[in-house]
């Protein structure tokens, strides 16, 4: 039952946890330039990055808050060991559907009555699949106090159970709590999370690897590379904002590596790596490296049609800004313009169109 999920977007629930997370999450995401919303004054007055100013956030690093950690889909109906247990797969398959409407209070509702159905029938999987998707659902609405007791709840039925510290489900809690710690500014908190987390998954990897298929499937082994790559993401993005740029791009570097290699240069999630990189060599004044990523990563999201396309394109056009580039730059907020018009996203509509205005008084007093 408890088996890890692949790293991937969750673009829909992602739009839900920046319009209800306010600062929380934004803490960890870049800013645009000019920003004074919550949680953009804390971050630039602790040393962010002044450089990279114009790049929007493609907002990987809580892509995942919004999936189950201990398994994959809750069990099926007919598989039910007896009525209440149908009645809380009943319940839970209710509140997922309410997540993906955008409902939070329909879906609290649902997983209280399955909470407590689950406590009376003793059923200790579903006591710590719900408690994990109550978590899930707190941090998605901005609630990271509750999120994060929710989240100690989970890990304390499962190690309760039997679960190893090591196992992967622990560890992905481990980090969702690291990420909510960053976002409240707990860094001693973030980064002792971090560091275990990371630190954990390389020592089990290099016990695991030479296992044979029989003992440790390949997919077990890919899936913990996988969490290590969403580790060593999500540490990058709370050290890139806390102003440790070179610390940061190492981890970059890393988890693109590890995505690139499991899932493939044409993967939502490699691009979004490759994009976060160049960002993190953009604000240490490297553009010419960060160019070479960056334009990489937008002739890939044009081949596969990317959910954040017009991210990327303005992320391109913001570094091809800083090469003084500005006919170049153009071109490509109009075209990332577009995309974001045919996409309805007004918040990234708004800023191309800041940009477009600011690129136009660069060009005006240079002639």
């Amino acid at each position: 039952m408890f088996r890890l999920l692949r790293w991937r977007l969750g673009r829909t629930l992602l739009r839900a946890a920046g319009r209800r997370c306010g600062g929380c999450a934004a803490r960890l995401l870049p800013e645009r330039a000019g920003d004074t919303g919550p949680g953009a004054g804390g971050l630039r007055g602790r040393g962010a990055p002044a450089r990279g100013q114009g790049l929007l956030p493609l907002l990987a690093a809580f892509a995942w808050f919004a999936r189950p950690t201990v398994a994959r889909e809750p069990p099926e109906e007919e598989d039910a060991a007896d009525e209440a247990e149908a009645e809380i797969i009943r319940l839970l398959k209710r509140a997922k559907l309410s997540i993906m409407k955008d409902e939070p209070e329909a879906a609290e509702l649902i997983l209280h009555d399955a909470l407590r159905l689950a406590y009376q029938s003793d059923n200790k999987k579903a006591i710590s699949y719900t408690y994990d998707l109550m978590a899930n659902l707190a941090f998605i609405r901005g609630q990271l106090e509750n999120a994060e007791q929710l989240f100690k709840a989970t890990m304390s039925y499962l190690l309760g159970g039997g679960m190893k510290q090591e196992d992967n489900a622990i560890i992905e809690i481990s980090l969702k709590l690291a990420s909510i710690y960053a976002a409240q500014n707990k860094q001693e908190f973030a980064l002792a999370g971090y560091e275990f987390c990371i630190a954990t998954l390389e020592e089990k990897i290099e016990r695991e690897k030479e296992l044979a298929e029989d003992v440790m499937s390949v997919e077990e082994k890919a899936n913990t590379y996988l969490l290590l790559g969403m580790s060593l993401d999500s540490c990058a993005r709370y050290l890139l904002f806390s102003g440790h740029l070179s610390q940061a791009q190492r981890m970059y570097e890393k988890a693109l590596q590890i995505c690139q290699g499991i899932q493939g240069e044409r993967h939502p999630q490699t691009i979004v790596l490759m994009s976060d990189l160049a960002t993190t060599l953009d604000a240490q004044g490297r553009f010419d490296d960060a160019y070479i990523y960056m334009q990489r990563a937008s002739d890939l999201a044009r081949e596969i049609n990317h959910p954040e396309l017009h991210m990327v394109l303005s992320n391109l056009a913001a570094i091809l800004t800083h090469r003084e580039r500005y006919t170049q730059a153009k071109e490509i907020y109009q075209e990332a313009l577009q995309q974001a018009e045919l996409k309805r996203d007004e918040v990234s509509v708004q800023h191309i169109r800041e940009e477009l205005a600011e690129l136009s008084r660069k060009s005006r007093l240079l002639t």
